[in-house]
């Protein structure tokens, strides 16, 4: 076995025990999705997902421009129309995924990420990728929980 499959074997192993072992927030059996007004419909998953007090946003890509602020500005209005319908606010966001064809452009995208969140910024993981999907040059998905 290589270094790299028993490190995936361990992470995956990890994850899978951190899930078996997590407390289930209050009325975390009940799921709720959220397709805002205009979404595609018949897609494979939701848009959103509620469980709990916790909204969990798919990952989302903006209208494909060529431009890697036009992306971003577009995919993360694509996210606040998911986290507005199902009645959170950005302000709610606690951690976001992103995902960069091309880490290059982090900091152009990084001009436009940060006018979309108000302070305390929510905790963010940013990862070059290969390739997306239609090739986009990004993608983000988020979790945000209610405060109120």
């Amino acid at each position: 076995m290589t270094a790299y499959r028993r490190v995936t074997l361990l992470v995956s192993l990890v994850a899978l025990g951190a899930a078996l072992i997590a407390p289930r927030p209050a009325g975390a059996q009940s799921k709720k999705a959220v397709n805002p007004p205009g979404s595609a419909a018949g897609l494979p998953f939701s848009n959103g997902i509620i469980a709990g007090n916790t909204l969990y946003v798919a990952g989302t890509q903006g209208t494909i421009s060529g431009d890697i602020k036009q992306e971003t500005a577009s995919a993360l209005d694509n996210i606040r129309k998911i986290v507005e319908a199902a009645g959170f606010s950005m302000a709610d966001v606690v951690a976001v995924n992103v995902y960069l064809a091309d880490v290059k452009e982090f900091g152009a995208m990084n001009e436009v990420y940060r006018q979309y969140f108000p302070d305390p910024k929510p905790t963010r993981t940013t990862v070059g990728v290969a390739q997306l999907i239609g090739n986009a040059r990004i993608e983000i998905s988020a979790i945000a929980v209610r405060s109120h």
